[in-house]
């Protein structure tokens, strides 16, 4: 059962991730639907922003507490970026490292895809960083 629904947790992110490539569905990235930048973070690059709404925010959420379109299907729970004990756990670099390499790199969950496309991305990495830095206690 709990390889099922991590299934279907995979499913939903591919889903949201798909749709945002193809320019389609709620997660899409468009002058219309892009949340005012304020809003999300505001030190954060347009790049690293659209790349969170793309690709994370199907399980983390839009606002960063793991509870997202994808999250009720995934097993275990996305991470909560508003934990402080977390975020007082992890260095920019493991952050870094889980967004490139996946969950499984950083011994947590393997449900978090890798992103290698963003591995040489510096500017996007760090802004990804700094949203979920954002959050911390929020």
């Amino acid at each position: 059962m709990k390889q099922l629904r991590n299934l279907s947790c995979l499913l939903s992110c591919f889903a949201g991730i798909t749709l945002a490539a193809c320019g389609g569905g709620a997660a899409a990235v468009s002058p219309a639907n892009k949340p005012p930048r304020a809003a999300v973070v505001p030190i954060a690059n347009d790049a690293a922003l659209a790349v969170f709404q793309s690709r994370c925010m199907p399980c983390h959420g839009m606002s960063g507490h793991g509870d997202g379109p994808g999250a009720a299907a995934c097993e275990p729970k996305p991470r909560s970026f508003a934990d402080v004990a977390w975020q007082d756990s992890v260095t920019d670099e493991q952050i870094q490292k889980a967004i490139v390499y996946g969950g499984a790199a950083v011994g947590k969950s393997a449900i978090m895809p890798a992103q290698p496309d963003l591995k040489g991305n510096k500017a996007t990495l760090a802004g990804l960083v700094n949203v979920v830095r954002a959050w911390r206690g929020k």
